[in-house]
């Protein structure tokens, strides 16, 4: 599986940036996918996740600004991220969860500064 990510750079506070996440390369059916990102000198961290089924989940720190969704046609993710703070800047990470494996994207730099 290939996960191609777009989107992202540099974003104001309070403004939006999108990403999105395409895989293939899998004749199987995709799983779950995901949102993770990692800060300079922190750990990576779960930003939000879905289920082939929708099923959502979000970093607290996320609520109520990020919206993940998905297209199972197209194997792809997506990651809306409105009211932008400076504490979400961060490499930001596709996942994808197929047939038993876990898959990372390259990830895409993602900078929220004036």
């Amino acid at each position: 599986v290939q996960l191609q990510a777009s989107g992202g750079g540099l974003g104001q506070p309070g403004g939006s940036l999108r990403l999105s996440c395409a895989a293939s390369g899998s004749s199987f059916s995709i799983g779950r996918m995901g949102w993770y990102r990692q800060a300079p000198m922190k750990r990576r961290e779960m930003v939000a996740t879905i289920t082939r089924g929708g099923t959502v989940n979000y970093a607290d720190s996320v609520k109520g600004r990020f919206t993940i969704s998905r297209d199972n046609a197209k194997n792809t993710v997506f990651l809306q991220m409105n009211s932008l703070k400076p504490e979400d800047t961060a490499v930001y990470y596709c996942n994808v969860l197929a047939v038993g494996y876990e898959y990372w994207g390259q990830g895409t730099q993602v900078t929220v500064s004036s």
